[in-house]
């Protein structure tokens, strides 16, 4: 397949008439052709009101012809084949098994959705049938849920298929019955292209409205702002920076008609050495720390880059074994220069810190990340709110505090976080109980004896958290409880068989109901 540089709206090749910009390989440093010019405006609202104009008939769609599109989208996307495998890592130097590994990935979470559709759950259907003899009489009462209408997705720069145009918020857009017009990221234009044409492709296939799904190209925050200001947008998905998401988040909420913002944005994702676990396994809870911490150059929005401990010798064992396996690290490609840029920036700001000590710092090389580690007490971390600030890469603070309760004072400090992790054995079930009402309040996801890289794209898994992890944090982005982000619920009231949606009639498809509160199965 000739990647084009094209935006692709309604089915068609379109040029954008902006700034152009092409990939970039951060092995070689070399730029990549095509161009690929920035939409105008016109552009941008050609491809919302067809999202606008295909959202009834595609809604209405059964759930298994929904599903079957998700699945042949999973296979188009496979059909390109070395094709798409080759262009990712010219994009990002990622190698071949990390970007076959989250094809696989990207692949599996379609399905995953098209399963949820099969499964029927996702319609939250529930009965309150009619009481006419009760005083006063209750009316016939059924619910079901709908999608919310043409979604904005934003693609994500570090997973460049994952979090991306077929990601997880396009997947559960589209199975949610949500009209998808993606903004595709320029740190890898070629392989947005790619994988944006296997969409169009399994659209064709499946015979459905062409507005179903546009990629939009090119640079520059107004191309964002002006989509999410569009009013055929009814909700957005975004993951990236917290500047990004926060500027996304005013525009949305400025609007005529607000809509949501679903934002992942910034986690430190605490890691808590509990006393006895520490005391007891020290250096190989380090080796395991190191590995996630350098796993992908750090790339990972579930990086481990805070760790919390009781000062003392064992967390001297642990910082010592820790910082021999970082010191010697190479310094590796990232992503896009953009992301290399503000890795040095931070590592920069925290070794020139008064109240940090460096522990082991890696030699840097420009438009690569090496791993860094460093150390703070916890007084210094509750006065210095930029100790918070997220280290996108390979790099990560440990604060000693004296005691368990400072312990606890300081995870109450902490922001919204995606995740935090217990490293704990047996003699560390008080502390652990301690801390777990606050980590309920502050994370999405709540590890113990792991490591937080890695999320498992599975129903119950949770990627998501309180601001600023997220922007809403009752939701998640990973797993089939995503779908939420994009539907909305609607009561019938003593509608006649035939006017009633088909999942909500007497004898209809619902394979799951909830009568009067008590969920059966069909």
């Amino acid at each position: 397949m000739i990647i084009t540089g094209d935006a692709l709206i309604g089915g068609q090749s379109v040029k954008g008439t902006g700034a152009g910009v092409r990939a970039y390989n951060p092995a070689t440093q070399q730029v990549i052709d095509p161009e690929f010019r920035t939409v105008d405006a016109a552009q941008i609202d050609q491809a919302c009101r067809l999202a606008d104009e295909a959202f009834d008939t595609f809604r209405s769609l059964s759930d298994e012809k929904r599903a079957t599109f998700l699945d042949t989208i999973a296979d188009q996307i496979m059909a390109l084949g070395d094709v798409l495998v080759e262009r990712v890592m010219a994009e990002t130097s990622l190698p071949r098994p990390r970007v076959e590994g989250e094809r696989a990935r990207t692949v599996g979470q379609l399905k995953l959705f098209a399963n949820l559709l099969r499964e029927g759950s996702w319609h939250d259907v529930r009965f309150d049938k009619a009481l006419p003899d009760r005083t006063p009489p209750r009316p016939d009462l059924r619910m079901r849920m709908i999608g919310l209408g043409p979604v904005a997705v934003f693609a994500a720069s570090n997973f460049p298929l994952a979090f991306s145009v077929a990601g997880g918020d396009t997947a559960s857009a589209l199975a949610a019955g949500c009209p998808v017009v993606l903004k595709a990221h320029f740190a890898h234009p070629g392989t947005s292209e790619l994988v944006g044409r296997a969409v169009v492709k399994a659209v064709e296939i499946c015979g459905l409205p062409a507005g179903v799904f546009s990629l939009l190209t090119g640079v520059g925050n107004e191309l964002g702002i002006e989509l999410v200001r569009h009013p055929a947008i009814k909700a957005v998905g975004f993951t990236g920076s917290r500047g990004g998401g926060l500027a996304l988040m005013a525009a949305a909420a400025a609007r005529p008609v607000p809509i949501p913002v679903y934002a992942e944005m910034s986690s430190i994702n605490p890691v808590f050495l509990l006393p006895q676990a520490l005391k007891n396994r020290a250096e190989d809870i380090a080796a395991g720390f190191a590995a996630s911490l350098t796993l992908g150059v750090g790339q990972m929005c579930t990086n481990p880059g805070l760790v919390l401990a009781i000062a003392g010798p064992d967390l001297d064992r642990f910082t010592a074994a820790a910082s021999q396996a970082l010191a010697g690290g190479a310094a590796c490609s990232m992503l896009s220069p953009g992301i290399a840029g503000n890795f040095a920036r931070g590592v920069n700001q925290l070794a020139e810190h008064a109240d940090v000590k460096t522990l082991a710092l890696a030699p840097q090389a420009e438009g690569k990340g090496a791993p860094a580690l460093f150390v703070s007490s916890a007084s210094a971390f509750l006065s210095q709110h930029a100790l918070q600030e997220e280290i996108f890469g390979p790099a990560s603070l440990v604060v000693a505090c004296k005691d368990v309760a400072e312990l606890r004072q300081v995870a109450d400090k902490l922001e919204g976080q995606l995740t935090a992790t217990l490293q704990m054995d047996d003699g560390d079930l008080e502390a652990a109980q301690a801390l777990l009402p606050v980590l309920e309040r502050k994370v999405g996801r709540i590890l113990a004896n792991g490591y937080p890289t890695g999320v498992e794209v599975c129903s119950a898994m949770v990627h998501g958290g309180p601001f600023p992890s997220t922007s809403d944090g009752r939701t998640t982005s990973v797993g089939t409880g995503a779908i939420t982000r994009f539907l909305r619920p609607v009561c019938y009231q003593n509608l006649s068989q035939a006017l009633l949606p088909e999942v909500l009639r007497d004898n209809g498809s619902a394979k799951w109901l909830r009568r009067e509160g008590e969920l059966t199965r069909n």
